[in-house]
């Protein structure tokens, strides 16, 4: 990956970050400038990756939208993680997330299913609540204050990733200790494949025996779909696939859960208006992804002399789409930067866009609608445990949100029957 000199790194501005005191909820402030007079301006990454900043809706819709232009292979998140290692190492067998065309569609079409068909989705309904249900009674078991995000946020979603893929509790610490070390700024390339191998050498093992004994798991369905294809997946891509799944359901909806639920808290209007009426968990889910969004943008490559809204770019140039600034452009909600959880669900871009959009987007969706209905019903008196200025956020990441949410409530009510 093209990395920029030090002279341009000084010259450039920053490519602007969410910081936890300055915009906790929303992209940096100079996005709304930038949307009106330089909607598409050159900046230095944190990665030392030099990129096309693109903030308005229309053009990173445009972007996303044109895989044959604008390529995924440097890998989304190489302008701000270092351990992605960018577009320079050539896609690896199996490495879902970097691929385009025909061979992106190949593997997407298996995993989708399993994971956003709407079937399935209804099945799955079942399998979230208990979940859900069954930590908040461990939680109410447990003198508060409690941190939700270690607490509650990422025990649930570790949990539904992990009973998808049947990976038992004892083991899912693998997986999130590579999911750790791929999400941290700071770690190397090196520093990330350290992590990752255990996980890929336990995965071997799992693909192995469910190819010899198929289950109902989400591995087993896709050798079992796949074996009646011309080209059957082979072990090492369904092993990268199902540590795709795993690593990324690990801590993206874990984040948006706690943030969405520190969102609301800063926003009590809003939240006793879904207490009052729990049916618009679905639409608040909506609007917390519009609302807080992927705050570090994508990143992608172009693959040919274009231009992104008047300006020229050219092969090899890197482009990072601005999510959380398009989601807030006035022409896609005249009050983007108005939290509305009874807004109507419009074309925002929190789970992206096109071909590459988040392959797991309707299970994000059934696990944050579960969440936030069950805690707005259960625990009516939830409140922070500390002051918001004491709230810390997590930095060199891609996955913006609170390190740890501090929070305390009176009583947990008991799960009954009809939850949603």
């Amino acid at each position: 990956m093209t990395s920029v000199s030090e002279h341009h790194a000084q010259a450039l501005p920053p490519l602007p970050l969410p910081e936890g005191r300055r915009c906790p909820f929303g992209p940096p402030p100079e996005y709304e400038r930038l949307r009106a007079e330089h909607p598409v301006t050159r900046v230095a990454c944190p990665t030392g990756v030099e990129a096309w900043l693109v903030s308005r809706y229309a053009d990173v819709r445009e972007v996303l939208g044109d895989p044959g232009r604008f390529s995924n292979r440097p890998g989304t998140a190489a302008h701000i993680l270092m351990g992605f290692g960018g577009g320079a190492a050539p896609v690896a067998e199996g490495e879902f997330p970097r691929m385009d065309g025909a061979e992106h569609l190949r593997i997407r079409r298996h995993m989708a299913p399993e994971v956003s068909n709407m079937k399935r989705i209804g099945q799955l309904r079942p399998l979230v609540q208990a979940i859900v249900d069954r930590r908040l009674d461990e939680l109410a078991a447990t003198e508060p204050p409690v941190d939700l995000y270690a607490g509650f946020a990422r025990p649930v979603t570790t949990a539904v990733i992990a009973e998808l893929l049947s990976v038992p509790e004892a083991d899912r610490g693998l997986f999130q200790r590579a999911a750790e070390a791929l999400f941290a700024g700071a770690s190397s390339p090196d520093e990330v494949a350290a992590a990752v191998r255990p996980l890929f050498e336990y995965l071997y093992g799992t693909v192995m025996t469910r190819r010899a004994n198929p289950g109902e798991d989400v591995i087993s369905r896709m050798i079992v779909r796949s074996d009646g294809t011309d080209r059957p997946f082979s072990d090492t891509e369904l092993v990268r696939m199902s540590a795709a799944m795993l690593l990324a359901g690990y801590d993206t909806t874990a984040s948006m859960i706690s943030h969405g639920l520190l969102a609301l808290l800063e926003h009590p209007q809003e939240l006793d208006r879904l207490r009052a009426d729990p049916e618009l968990a679905a639409t608040t889910a909506e609007e917390l992804v519009r609302y807080l969004g992927v705050g570090g943008g994508l990143l992608r490559e172009v693959t040919e002399d274009t231009e992104i809204a008047g300006q020229p770019v050219k092969p090899g140039d890197y482009v990072v789409v601005a999510l959380q600034s398009a989601n807030r452009d006035e022409a896609l909600h005249a009050d983007g930067d108005r939290l509305d959880i009874g807004r109507a669900p419009g074309a925002h871009l929190g789970f992206g866009h096109g071909p590459h959009q988040c392959v797991g987007q309707q299970l994000a969706r059934l696990e944050l609608t579960t969440v936030l209905a069950t805690v707005a019903r259960r625990i009516p008196s939830l409140r922070l445990a500390v002051p918001f200025d004491d709230i810390r956020f997590k930095v060199d990441t891609a996955v913006f949100g609170p390190a740890a949410l501090p929070v305390t409530w009176d009583t947990i009510l008991p799960a009954t029957a009809g939850d949603a």
